[in-house]
């Protein structure tokens, strides 16, 4: 008649689950916030051309992107084409896709905006020449070049 019972015959506890739905919340706001979601669909290919004296932008929202290389569908052809946002364009599009980025921003920023020109290392400087007449003809001068980063 004792009033003490023996604990020894029961074994080892089961593992407590109870936090592993907070450990998964956790994960998955960690990978919300830190996921970039890529803006443009490329639809040229661009291998970009390497360089040593490199320096990154700082503010990458006041930059817009021109990518400038051959198709990546072989039904277009082998010429290098220009592609703006997510839509092949032409050299006399330039002008409207300069003015739509300046409406997109307020009208302090508009002199900070920079087109980076994204251009395969294979096209020749005649398109890219074009290019830049153009962004010089919408009053679009803050240029940059995009590279590799070199040795």
């Amino acid at each position: 008649m004792s009033r003490f019972k023996d604990k020894g015959g029961k074994g080892i506890p089961a593992i407590s689950t109870a936090s592993l739905p907070d450990i998964i919340f956790m994960l998955l706001f960690f990978f919300m916030v830190t996921t970039v979601m890529r803006e443009v669909d490329l639809k040229v290919k661009v291998t970009l051309p390497e360089a040593s004296e490199t320096t990154k932008l700082e503010d990458k929202a006041l930059v817009d992107y021109i990518y400038i290389g051959p198709p990546v569908s072989a039904a277009l052809g082998t010429e290098p084409l220009i592609q703006l946002n997510d839509q092949f364009a032409r050299l006399d599009e330039i002008d409207g896709w300069v003015q739509d980025g300046n409406g997109r921003r307020d009208e302090v920023l508009q002199p900070k905006i920079t087109r980076s020109l994204k251009v395969d290392k294979e096209t020749n400087m005649k398109i890219v020449t074009d290019v830049k007449q153009e962004l010089r003809k919408s009053n679009a001068l803050k240029i940059n070049y995009s590279t590799a980063r070199g040795r």
